[in-house]
């Protein structure tokens, strides 16, 4: 579904994707939080969209992990700025976390917001830490998610 054009890319603080057959879809929905999933925060700034956070939380049912945390984990949750320092270290510090499921949000300030990250910066960083880009879609008023998986790396 082309989010863009039902007009995904300018979601409200309500953080809701128009457009799907049963109405409006979370961005915690679209994410895959279910309740009692752990999912590990890294990059926490004032700049953080607090109503995606508190949707996470209230969905999961559990409070967001700290980097200090050593729990395996269904999610890990990147908010990521231009000058943050290099993105395949962060990803590949990530994957660390992750359960063999799990997904990689990275979240990115959208175009034209302080700390934007070009969508080909993402598109090198992902495979050299191991991973696939899978979707992009406005998740909060000023953020873009971008789910990383890991790529398998062999079939049977």
């Amino acid at each position: 579904m082309d989010y863009a054009h039902e007009g995904g890319f300018g979601l409200n603080s309500s953080s809701q994707i128009p457009g799907t057959a049963t109405g409006a879809v979370s961005a915690v929905d679209r994410m895959g939080i279910e309740s009692g999933h752990l999912v590990l925060e890294v990059g926490l700034d004032s700049d953080c969209a607090q109503d995606l956070r508190q949707s996470i939380i209230s969905k999961s049912g559990n409070e967001l992990l700290g980097a200090d945390s050593n729990e395996v984990v269904d999610a890990v949750l990147i908010w990521w700025r231009e000058d943050d320092g290099d993105l395949v270290d962060e990803l590949v510090d990530a994957l660390t976390f992750l359960s063999e499921a799990g997904s990689i949000w990275l979240l990115t300030p959208k175009a034209g917001r302080v700390g934007h990250v070009e969508p080909s910066d993402i598109q090198d960083a992902a495979p050299t830490a191991g991973l696939s880009q899978t979707v992009t879609f406005s998740c909060a008023s000023d953020w873009v998610a971008t789910r990383l998986v890991a790529r398998k790396t062999s079939r049977k």
